[in-house]
């Protein structure tokens, strides 16, 4: 089992590998093709604490550490909206590691 988790439009390996900056795309899927993209993600997190988000034209590896942050956000202003939110963050090194 590799560390993939592709979109639905996942086409070609030509793609773009991001690891620093700022990247932010939203997608819009049918119903099935959510579920089975967070089927994918959960696998990946049973299986380590790393994988690769792509769609056809770029892909984010990422290393992760727990916990891992989930955030519900409910909303009615001019439309009913539920939000949920992963949020991963990379393990930290040892480096703010100090005996005083």
């Amino acid at each position: 089992m590799n560390d993939r988790v592709e979109f639905p439009d996942d086409r070609t390996d030509d793609r773009r590998t991001i690891t620093s900056g700022f990247f932010e795309r939203e997608v819009y899927l049918s119903r099935e093709e959510t579920a089975a993209f967070l089927h994918d993600l959960a696998d990946q997190l049973e299986a380590g604490s790393s994988f690769t988000i792509s769609a056809s034209e770029w892909e984010i590896p990422f290393d992760y550490s727990d916990p891992v942050e989930v955030e519900i956000e409910f909303s009615e202003h001019s439309d009913r909206e539920l939000e949920i939110e992963l949020e991963f963050t990379e393990p930290s090194g040892g480096d703010d590691l100090s005996v005083r």
